[in-house]
């Protein structure tokens, strides 16, 4: 029988990360994040993770660095990076965006390497 359960996380009860994110909803092999109100700050060096993200922008601009390429993220883009992908973000405005990790990033502390 297949894993019939469901499940609400309030995100105003959502625990956060080190790097400021709020986990939002988390399945087994996808799990969701939120990014509420980033600030410009200094550039964040570049890394790579062992999971696939695809995000989207609520509100704000940031410049997401990808492999040699930088590509605007405004209100309303989606994006993806790549497992193993060297990449970084620069926010340039303050920034809300909600991500999903596949498999999910704050497994065994992946999020926070």
């Amino acid at each position: 029988m297949s894993d019939t359960s469901v499940k609400k996380v309030d995100s105003t009860h959502s625990p956060k990360g080190k790097l400021g994110q709020k986990y939002l909803a988390s399945g087994k092999t996808v799990a969701m994040r939120l990014w509420e109100n980033e600030q410009p700050s200094e550039d964040k060096p570049p890394t790579s993770r062992d999971y696939e993200t695809v995000g989207y922008v609520i509100n704000g601009r940031a410049e997401l660095h990808l492999e040699g390429q930088t590509i605007l993220l405004e209100p309303g883009d989606s994006w993806v990076v790549p497992q193993g992908a060297n990449h970084t973000y620069k926010i340039l405005e303050s920034f809300t965006a909600v991500e999903a990790t596949s498999p999910p990033a704050q497994v065994h502390g992946r999020d926070e390497n």
